[in-house]
């Protein structure tokens, strides 16, 4: 028979990314917890867990269970919780993993009104340009663009934005301006590295979709290098309008073929929870929420 009690101490496992994490949440010993979780799998008949040095990581079977009964697991804790906290206001950290530029376009201004209206809230940020593992690296929500994966997050939409082709003045009056997107191979632009050949743009317009190969002599691995490298004039770069749009608005940049680009690239705020989550994350997704939808960084659609 399964012991439930196990059950939920394999989620509190997933959800730490290690027994020693988790073992530190819950106050018991490491080797009395990895033996709870043999003895659960021992009764249901499968590993859950590859076991290694660095990190766990979830087996087929794991994850599905994982995804059958998280779920009550958590609505049990939040409800416990909620009881134990009464009417308290939202407080703790939350642990937010975004994009590097992720500032460059959601104003610090706006994380100090959360945070005046939440004093018992602490933000911590992670920004990279790689995509955050919500379990290994203990990430409350995350802040990702275009599709999401995994089997066991929730990834809630909030709308869509888009891509455009931008450049420097400085560069359009040098080179000249494209007419068309057949202008775009005689021209420096600035692209994503890949492994897999020459690189494209595949770009929506007013008659479809069009893949365009493009070419230059400047190419990086991050969004951020690809808007600095346009900003001094070294070429069209094809980037999300989060990120071009306050430098549109000074001048620093103008839109090339502005009847094309890539559009309804989906924006998801990504979380472990499946159904109630911490007060303070969702105040937070909350707020977010609001803030980009009103500030035209995405489009509810």
């Amino acid at each position: 028979m399964v012991d439930l009690n196990d059950v939920a101490l394999f989620v509190q496992v997933v959800h730490a990314g290690s027994f020693a994490e988790a073992a530190r949440r819950l106050g018991m010993p490491s080797n009395t917890l990895s033996r709870r979780i043999q003895q659960l799998e021992a009764a249901l008949g499968a590993r859950l867990l590859h076991r290694s040095t660095r990190k766990l990581t979830l087996t087929e079977a794991g994850a599905a269970f994982h995804a059958r009964c998280a779920d009550s697991v958590e609505t049990l804790s939040d409800a416990a919780t909620d009881m134990a906290d009464g009417g308290l206001p939202p407080g703790g950290k939350i642990r937010v993993a975004a994009a590097a530029d992720f500032f460059n376009w959601f104003p610090m201004e706006w994380v100090a009104e959360f945070l005046d209206a939440h004093p018992k809230v602490r933000l911590e940020f992670a920004l990279s340009d790689g995509r955050a593992d919500l379990v290994a690296e203990r990430i409350d929500l995350a802040i990702r663009a275009g599709q999401v994966l995994e089997p066991t997050v929730v990834a809630r939409r909030i709308g869509a934005g888009q891509q455009t082709l931008v450049a420097s003045p400085a560069y359009l009056r040098a080179h000249g301006t494209p007419r068309s997107p057949e202008d775009l191979p005689a021209h420096d632009c600035i692209v994503m590295s890949s492994a897999s050949g020459r690189p494209s743009w595949r770009l929506d317009g007013p008659d479809g979709v069009i893949d365009m190969p493009v070419s230059g002599r400047l190419q990086a691995n991050s969004a951020q290098a690809l808007l600095q490298a346009a900003m001094a004039g070294l070429g069209i770069a094809l980037l999300p309008d989060i990120m071009s749009a306050p430098h549109l608005r000074s001048g620093a940049l103008v839109p090339v073929l502005p009847q094309f680009g890539v559009k309804g690239v989906d924006v998801h705020l990504v979380y472990q929870s499946r159904r109630q989550l911490p007060r303070a994350v969702q105040a937070f997704v909350e707020f977010t929420i609001a803030k980009m939808r009103d500030s035209g960084l995405v489009q509810p659609t």
